[in-house]
């Protein structure tokens, strides 16, 4: 009996402890989600930037279009860096010294104590393991001739590495701007293959968090920065291929930076949120031919098709103003720019000439030009989501057809415009563009040792002005340098291996909410107008601050 009562004392606990349960969970439920909630809201402060394509290599040595450079020049430093006024300053490396002679040489201090975001130590070791993976014919980059005259890269102590180059090289300092990369995490590594190029690890001032393809690349602030950290605490990049889809995000906060587009300069001027900066940009835009097609190897038919292209046209109705014709390889307002080059002008008669002279007639009358019975019919490709050059492909297509050439224009989407067309030299023609440094040295671009491993993809040879090139490099003096430029420039122009097009103005728009962070003689803080520089709008952007902060939106 007395066990029975037990046994239903027992079953009793139970279920009351059963039926209890639901209300202990709703009750702990809701003494959190009243904590919670009282708790003031976490603020955050973040970059949000529109990007039309998506990042291909998170590594300095082997990227090479502007989606990926932009992130890894936050994520990682080199040993020199241009500051505001394109003066070359430190960043690695605090101070260096030079000796000249037939076998010049730069010695780097570096910097003590600065830290890769995995928390190991910065040093020479990671100098010369970033060289040494440069120079690696295993190694897919394209960097390989800026390092091809350095005769020795030796360490020196922990944080001292010495340059020794086999002759003069006047863009050696330059060419020290590349982002240094950890050999403690690469080294005995494939660099071409390894993860390290989706989830890197530098020594800037932002620190890889995520990346979703074709979505977002997200970075946060690198709290060790040896700068100091950074006011925002993250940039998201966003991919959004679509221009008109970029202006709505930009104009509904869903992002906060965005290279504005020609026609959409003045709708977004008058956004009082907004501020719309406006500079001349260092790079152009431009037809590249490839020339191992027979259709362009004749420098008549490349003149022909910039003569036929009204180039003014474009710059009034195509970037509305925003920018200037080009006549060579560099931008209208840099030093080594030769005024004395006039475009080739918009005349379609002599562009018939000149096709007339190089043999292509129109035999059987149907308007398309034809040669030992092939017709003058070429595909011009260029990137999606690009409205500028699409825009300009559509003009062209209409321009030639006026001379006779048939044009068949296709657009790709970015990655795959690279991988499958223009990196395997897979076109007739292209529009793209390039954005150039500050120094003169065209060497990658145009020598013909660039043909297969360099950015000299449309294939083109000049023994004449790969002289230049190579003269340009081993000179010092700027009036001297600007002169073999100026040669350089104006052969260039006479062979058209391009045609190109213009210098387009650079105007980013950003939000007004940030500000940048000042300090005054007394070491208070203030905030200030953020301003275009020389270097760009992002130059500082380590000092930009939203003063309210931002919620962080999950």
């Amino acid at each position: 009996m007395l066990r029975n009562s037990r046994f239903l004392g027992a079953i009793l606990r139970i279920k009351i402890l059963l039926l209890s349960l639901p209300s202990i969970i709703l009750f702990t439920f809701l003494v959190n989600f009243l904590f919670v909630g009282l708790q003031p809201k976490k603020a955050i402060n973040q970059l949000i930037i529109s990007s039309i394509g998506d990042a291909s290599f998170l590594n300095p040595v082997l990227a090479q279009d502007s989606a990926s450079s932009d992130i890894n020049s936050l994520v990682f430093n080199g040993l020199l860096k241009y500051n505001e006024e394109l003066i070359l300053t430190g960043d690695l490396a605090e101070s260096w010294e030079i000796k000249g002679g037939d076998k010049p040489q730069i010695t780097f201090f570096l910097r003590k104590n600065v830290r890769w975001h995995d928390g190991m130590e910065f040093t020479a070791e990671d100098v010369k393991f970033t060289y040494d993976v440069i120079m690696d014919e295993k190694t897919n980059t394209v960097r390989r001739s800026d390092f091809e005259l350095v005769e020795k890269c030796e360490v020196l102590d922990k944080y001292t590495i010495g340059i020794t180059y086999k002759e003069p090289f006047s863009p050696g300092l330059e060419t020290w701007t590349i982002g240094i990369i950890p050999k403690h995490r690469l080294k005995n590594r494939d660099i071409n293959t390894d993860e390290f190029n989706r989830h890197p690890i530098g020594t800037g001032p932002f620190k890889f968090a995520e990346w979703v393809s074709d979505e977002k690349i997200v970075l946060t602030a690198n709290d060790d920065y040896f700068e100091g950290r950074p006011y925002l605490d993250r940039i998201i990049y966003r991919i959004i291929p679509e221009t008109s889809l970029s202006e709505i995000e930009l104009l509904t906060g869903g992002v906060d930076y965005y290279g504005v587009i020609p026609h959409q300069y003045k709708r977004i001027s008058k956004n009082p949120k907004l501020k719309v900066f406006r500079q001349p940009s260092f790079g152009y835009t431009y037809i590249g031919y490839n020339l191992k097609n027979d259709l362009f190897k004749d420098k008549r038919v490349r003149q022909a098709i910039t003569h036929a292209i009204n180039r003014e046209e474009i710059v009034k109705f195509v970037l509305y103003g925003l920018g200037e014709v080009a006549t060579g390889p560099y931008p209208n307002h840099m030093w080594y720019y030769d005024h004395s080059v006039e475009p080739f002008p918009y005349d379609p008669q002599r562009a018939r000439e000149l096709l007339s002279e190089a043999g292509w007639e129109d035999t059987d009358g149907d308007g398309v030009l034809d040669k030992g019975g092939r017709p003058f019919r070429f595909t011009l490709i260029t990137n999606s989501g690009n409205d500028v050059r699409k825009d300009v492909g559509v003009l062209v297509q209409r321009y030639l057809k006026e001379v006779g050439i048939d044009v068949k224009l296709e657009l790709y989407e970015w990655s795959v415009f690279l991988t499958d067309f223009i990196n395997p030299k897979h076109f007739d023609a292209c529009i793209l563009g390039w954005g150039l440094g500050i120094d003169p040295d065209a060497y990658q671009i145009w020598h013909s040792s660039q043909i297969e491993t360099g950015f000299n993809f449309i294939s083109y040879s000049n023994p004449e002005v790969d002289k230049l090139l190579v003269a340009g490099r081993r000179e010092y003096d700027i009036e001297k340098r600007k002169e073999i430029y100026h040669k350089f420039h104006r052969l260039i122009h006479q062979d058209q291996p391009y045609t190109f097009l213009f210098v387009p103005d650079s105007i980013p728009a950003l939000s007004f909410k940030f500000k940048k962070v000042v300090y005054d003689q007394e070491g208070k803080r203030h905030f200030s107008d953020i301003q275009m520089t020389k270097a760009g709008l992002m130059y500082d952007v380590i000092k930009w601050y939203v003063p309210k902060g931002i919620e962080l939106q999950q």
